[in-house]
């Protein structure tokens, strides 16, 4: 059993970060922000659930690495994958990795539905550093990156983060037209095909409609 003191000095801390709050003198309840982490962490379980038959298609249409990644501040994190003996490579994405932002292509898909100048904050606030000669480092270069990804819809990492091994990514909305994670499928380099982006495209599409999205 935990001393009194060292229970109300771990509610004080909980109470400060709005995970309970308190009603009056020795009352506590659930807090506001332990209901958004709650409701983050259902809707990212939602999409993993609805995402794995999708990505299992396309892997085998593909026979290449699937991914399923999310953000978390300035990295995306994979939640998610399906490979195949077909589909080896030096080095898979592992479920939990994580990779910053402009170094991958759902990560710049993220980066693209920022709005204002967010992108340029994270630039700054990174440094954007380089993985590989083939990395964005320069904000410029970024910029003209994002704008073609808005207008094409999907993304591309050229062997920005890893030399040999590229991806072409594809975002996944949810009911409220929001950009809640990303589809994307690896290959070394030789071996991927541009032309994949349609199936990628689609495929993300259609776990946007198994999770509600009502927009094109």
């Amino acid at each position: 059993r935990l001393h009194p003191s060292t229970a109300h000095r771990i509610l004080s801390v909980m109470v400060d970060n709005r995970l309970v709050d308190r009603i009056e003198p020795g009352t506590y309840r659930l807090g506001i922000r332990l209901l958004e982490l709650g409701s983050l962490v259902k809707s990212r379980i939602s999409v993993r659930q609805e995402a794995l038959p999708h990505m299992q298609v396309l892997h085998q249409a593909l026979g290449e690495t699937i991914n399923l990644s999310v953000r978390h501040d300035d990295e995306v994190v994979y939640i998610e994958r399906t490979a195949g003996s077909s589909s080896m490579m030096r080095v898979v994405q592992i479920i939990g990795a994580r990779a910053p932002l402009h170094i991958t292509a759902v990560g710049k898909l993220f980066l693209a539905e920022d709005s204002g100048e967010k992108w340029l904050e994270y630039a700054r606030r990174t440094g954007l550093p380089r993985y590989t000669e083939n990395t964005l480092t320069e904000a410029e270069q970024l910029a003209k990156e994002l704008d073609k990804i808005r207008r094409q819809g999907y993304a591309f990492d050229n062997e920005e983060a890893e030399k040999g091994v590229s991806c072409i990514g594809a975002g996944i909305h949810n009911d409220e037209n929001r950009l809640v994670a990303g589809l994307s499928v690896s290959a070394p380099s030789d071996r991927l095909d541009r032309a994949w982006a349609a199936q990628v495209q689609q495929t993300a599409q259609n776990i946007s409609r198994a999770i509600g999205y009502q927009g094109q």
